[in-house]
């Protein structure tokens, strides 16, 4: 008689963690995390304290640097709570790079040809546009998985390049700016198309503010928040207690891609000031990464957004002043959160080694 395959090494959930533990846990992955980057370091002829040191200096040390910093954090943070949407549902949206691009499209579109609306127009009509394109693009995979069953992670997957192809196609096409005589490129919005500063740093930043507040009010207290975890805990059990599963589905994957699209929208509008095919430049992903570090609780992924603009501007840093390479300061990069986040799976599940017995049959 032919048995289950037998599995050496098994993941079981957590659920008595001591919260000073977690601490304890979270700390010495950091401590670890330090201590193996710092050893790259010195492999690669550097001091570690030097470099470390550079780091915080390059993303926090003047006015300038930190609002470099924001300028990252902020499509972080908004593409991370767009994620979380459909995450809490267990519908794995890998497709943010691609909404977030047609956010930035359907923005471009008025930036560029109806830049001398008024203000209290051309902007919300801005958000509305990127809003409801991400949003649709976000629904075409939500309704082939609930027609048809498909796999919504490589779905999703697949409609990011289509997105990012589109916008090479504008460049080089409908949209290139005939001013431009050497490498295509969409021409540089009009001043009254940017958005405006505040603070020192564009506008978007209170978007991401109220974007924030907005998501986990809606996840915690309304009903539509339940019923998306409803659906991620157990689609039956949702559909016994008389929700409509395809209904739910589409609705949540539509403001999941609509609020990527406005990050897309922000990115443009304030901190290009144009439409590239970087518009998104991986923030999509990183996002991802954000979003189950923070457990996929939205007031949590303030700070670790921060902390991911900190990492990703410093790493830009030391690329200058130590001559370090791009690919050197991505592994040191990836050596931050491979330790971290191997901390937050320890954290979250157990691995238990099972003895084969003898089976008989």
């Amino acid at each position: 008689m032919i048995g289950k395959p037998f599995a050496p090494v098994r993941a079981e959930r957590r659920t008595d963690v001591p919260l000073t533990t977690q601490i304890l846990a979270r700390g010495l992955a950091i401590a670890l995390a330090l201590l193996t980057g710092g050893l790259f370091i010195l492999m690669l002829g550097h001091s570690p304290q030097a470099v470390y040191a550079s780091m915080l200096t390059g993303a926090l040390g003047s006015a300038t640097a930190r609002v470099e910093m924001f300028k990252l954090a902020i499509p972080l943070l908004i593409t991370a709570l767009g994620i979380t949407l459909a995450f809490r549902m267990r519908f794995w949206n890998i497709g943010a790079e691609g909404q977030i691009c047609l956010g930035a499209i359907a923005a471009a579109y008025f930036a560029l040809y109806q830049p001398h609306w008024p203000a209290w127009l051309l902007f919300p009509a801005m958000f509305a546009a990127a809003a409801l394109a991400g949003g649709l693009w976000g629904a075409i995979p939500a309704w082939f998985k609930a027609r048809f069953g498909t796999n919504e992670t490589l779905f999703t997957l697949m409609m990011n390049y289509i997105a990012l192809y589109t916008i090479q196609f504008l460049r080089e096409g409908p949209w290139k700016n005939p001013q431009d005589m050497g490498f295509p490129k969409i021409a540089r919005f009009a001043k009254e198309a940017q958005l405006p500063r505040v603070l020192g740093l564009h506008a978007g930043w209170i978007a991401a503010l109220v974007l924030l507040a907005l998501v986990y009010v809606y996840l915690r207290y309304s009903k539509q928040g339940y019923e998306i975890s409803v659906v991620g805990e157990n689609e039956n059990t949702a559909r016994y207690a008389g929700m409509n599963v395809r209904r739910i589905i589409l609705r949540t994957m539509f403001l999941s891609g609509a609020v990527c699209g406005v990050a897309g929208m922000l990115q443009a509008t304030g901190a290009d000031r144009t439409l590239t095919d970087t518009v998104a430049g991986g923030v999509g992903f990183s996002a991802i990464t954000v979003a189950w570090l923070s457990h996929l609780h939205p007031l949590v992924m303030l700070p670790v957004s921060l902390l991911f603009a900190v990492l990703e501007k410093g790493s830009g840093f030391i690329e200058s002043v130590f001559g370090i390479s791009a690919a050197a300061a991505d592994v040191l990069q990836g050596i931050l959160l491979f330790f971290v986040l191997g901390c937050e799976f320890f954290i979250s599940f157990r691995l238990i080694v099972a003895r084969k017995e003898a089976r008989h049959g």
